[in-house]
């Protein structure tokens, strides 16, 4: 470039400013991607792009802006173009709603608008305005459909109950995306069974799970107030030829138009009926399918002036579709372990109550979603009887198992007749084994990594001393309360939890309890919360209940999470052995006493109305036990007979040494005594003591014998 054109500066554009900025105006107007629209003070419009107008260019030139937008609400835009005019400032992105001539249905726009001022400004008053309009329908649509799948996502799969999770999934659609939503599930998948296998059978019963309705919906169905919808639980075979079973025979969504001109409405006559009472214009059908079975079906509808469905609402609808059916099948899998648990757990625990010698007791099993927890009262020697109640932390089925095997173990050791922290320092033992089992799985068996965790409190009531020794295993103690309705200390000191590594050593306590005093063994459920013990010793104090009507008022007062969990609750109404039914004599340590023991025994088996062979056996069983401490034990030397369902004998002496049963050869002289023992008695055994040890014998009686024993025990008032 020379001088001369350097000096003379930049070339000034052919045809003069004014030129350039007719031609900058002319090419803004007809390329720009946002509707314009210049406006004169009175917001009319005096040029506008076709953005704005459409094909109908100039028609609305000279009319008023809202005019051309039919918005939704023209003053409130109006005088918002007036704050901008008078000198407020533009407004940017202002989200509007209206209308345009060639887009049927409602539209958003973001609208700004800028005053345009002329010379002398800001002195001079304004020339216009120019607004700027960009239709954002799509957008929106767009951003509320992944407002929409999000929803599913959040609400979907918190619960693994089916039809929570189907009103949840019916929630997240309405009124978001749909006026009405109906989530229909197969009869037999809501009952845990497998889904069958697409297509689904003809004459397949759907239950309608769940349905969302938005409020012109309701008003429009049930009337100004919306009551409450009952459709919940309907059953109903799909009609065939009609979108619902189109979709469920080849797997497919369906957008459907609704109209007067459809033909499938006369075979469906009661979905006819729905739609033409909730206004319904379109629909979406979804199956619900899950790798090729199909676990329902969901119809979508929307109403009144809603914009129809698009392709767009059919492929969300599908996504939300799939991810529902993937929290329904989830929900399925586990009711029908949950039922399998439930049952195994059942059968597990005892199935009647056991009526003991001394103690009343009623108990009460709330199925939730726990099913390890078990309790049981196990009748022990000398009229004694074991409470225990426990918990294997978990759902499902092998927490129902693993309570099985721990029940079963407890109720060996109980048999064997030790003290209650011996019973559970063995039931640790087993558990520890059951855990190194488990731990010994192979990597891949879900089952090793699932953790091991449970707890139990075991008690022995003896009704001759009107004692009750406790022990736990991580387990809470029992509450106990007086006949005079106060509660009773009990401090158990809290042993290691079963299946943990702490290897401490259980302690046991005893209370003396007055006759009438009531135990409650509870699992750890049932203690959570504010003042829940309180609140059970408070029930326990009642007068005049029954233990049932007790353990019946202790669940009426439950928060709802409890028994949503599930519990177990043990109740024990103590007492004493009547007088008349018990017979007791200490004896010397002589070799006639075993004569002596045998015309004591005959003289009071006589007097109870026991038969002869009763007699002559229990003759027979006392002179061995009674010879055996003469020979090998040590004074004080101790005979009781206790009558109740079966006839009990007892021989106690200082000794600590236990007999074992021999089998003798044919030339021995001795050791037949524990054998012929074994063999006239139901079970025996030996039980050890601070003061020596007790031999005891149980033996059935015939039946016409256990019914003159029953009206013994009436007779005497049966101090149970």
């Amino acid at each position: 470039m020379s001088d001369a054109e350097t000096a003379a500066g930049p070339e000034t554009p052919r045809g003069g400013p004014d030129q350039l900025d007719e031609a900058l105006l002319a090419t803004l107007f007809a390329q720009s991607a946002v509707g314009l629209g210049v406006l004169d003070p009175q917001l009319r419009l005096v040029r506008a792009n076709s953005l704005v107008e459409g094909e109908e260019i100039g028609e609305y030139i000279g009319h008023r802006f809202t005019d051309a937008f039919r918005l939704d609400d023209p003053d409130g835009v109006e005088q918002l173009m007036k704050r901008v005019l008078a000198g407020e400032g533009p407004a940017r992105d202002r989200l509007v709603r209206g209308r345009l001539r060639r887009y049927p249905g409602d539209r958003e726009f973001l609208l700004s608008v800028y005053r345009l001022d002329g010379p002398g400004a800001p002195d001079t008053p304004a020339l216009g305005l120019l607004a700027a309009v960009v239709d954002v329908t799509e957008r929106q649509r767009a951003r509320a459909r992944n407002v929409t799948l999000a929803a599913v996502r959040d609400a979907v799969g918190g619960s693994l109950d089916v039809a929570v999770t189907c009103r949840s999934f019916a929630e997240a659609l309405v009124p978001g995306f749909a006026d009405l939503a109906v989530v229909e599930v197969v009869d037999d998948v809501l009952r845990g069974a497998d889904p069958p296998v697409g297509p689904l059978p003809p004459g397949t019963p759907l239950r309608r799970a769940a349905s969302g309705r938005c409020d012109a919906v309701r008003d429009a169905v049930e009337g100004e107030g919306g009551a409450r919808d009952r459709s919940a639980g309907v059953t109903r075979r799909l009609a065939a030829r009609t979108p619902y079973a189109l979709a469920t025979t080849d797997l497919r969504a369906r957008l459907v138009p609704l109209g007067p001109d459809n033909p499938w409405p006369a075979a469906d006559p009661d979905g006819a009926r729905a739609v033409a009472e909730t206004g319904a214009h379109s629909l979406i059908v979804v199956p619900l399918t899950l790798r090729g079975a199909v676990l329902g079906l969901v119809s979508l509808y929307r109403c009144g002036a809603a914009e129809p469905f698009d392709e767009d609402d059919v492929s969300l609808a599908v996504s939300a579709a799939t991810r529902a059916a993937l929290g329904i099948d989830n929900a399925r899998r586990y009711e029908r372990e949950h039922i399998i648990a439930s049952t195994v757990q059942r059968r597990l625990l005892p199935q009647a109550e056991r009526q003991q010698a001394a103690v009343d007791t009623a108990h009460v099993l709330l199925p939730g979603r726990d099913s390890g927890c078990w309790f049981d009262t196990i009748a022990l020697s000398g009229a004694r009887t074991a409470l225990v109640v426990g918990g294997v932390a978990g759902e499902g089925l092998q927490s129902a198992i693993a309570m099985g095997q721990l029940r079963t173990v407890i109720q060996a050791l109980a048999g064997l007749d030790l003290e209650p922290e011996e019973v559970l320092a063995r039931l640790k033992d087993t558990a520890d084994r059951l855990a190194d089992e488990r731990a010994a799985l192979p990597p891949a068996d879900a089952l090793r990594s699932e953790p091991l965790s449970a707890g139990c409190v075991y008690g022995v009531y003896d009704p001759f001393t009107r004692t009750c020794t406790v022990a736990r295993a991580g387990h809470p103690a029992p509450l106990i309360v007086g006949p005079d309705g106060r509660a009773v200390a009990l401090d158990v000191p809290e042993g290691p939890g079963l299946f943990t590594t702490d290897s401490a050593l259980f302690a046991p306590a005893t209370v003396t309890l007055e006759v009438g005093s009531l135990l409650a063994f509870c699992t750890a459920e049932l203690l959570s919360g504010d003042r829940a013990a309180e609140r059970i010793t408070e029930t326990l104090a009642r007068p005049g209940r029954s233990l049932q009507q007790l353990g019946d008022d202790i669940v009426y007062a439950l928060p709802d999470d409890t028994r949503s969990a599930g519990a177990a609750l043990l109740l024990a109404r103590t007492g004493t052995v009547s007088d008349h039914l018990v017979a007791t004599w200490d004896l010397a340590q002589d070799p006639t006493t075993p004569a002596t023991a045998r015309v004591l025994v005959r003289d009071r088996l006589q007097g109870w109305g026991l038969g002869e062979d009763t007699v002559e056996a229990t003759e027979l069983i006392v002179s061995e036990l009674v010879t055996n401490a003469v020979r090998y034990g040590t004074p004080p030397l101790r005979l009781r007979l206790l009558l109740d369902s079966t006839l009990t004998c007892e021989v106690h002496d200082g000794s600590t040494a236990s007999p074992h049963l021999r089998h003798a050869r044919t030339v021995d002289e001795g050791g037949r005594g524990l054998f012929i023992v074994s063999r006239l008695a139901s079970h025996w055994g030996a039980r050890h003591g601070p003061d020596g040890k007790v031999l005891w014998t149980e033996q059935d009686l015939p039946e016409d014998e256990r019914t003159g024993a029953e009206g013994e025990l009436n007779g005497a008032g049966g101090e149970r």
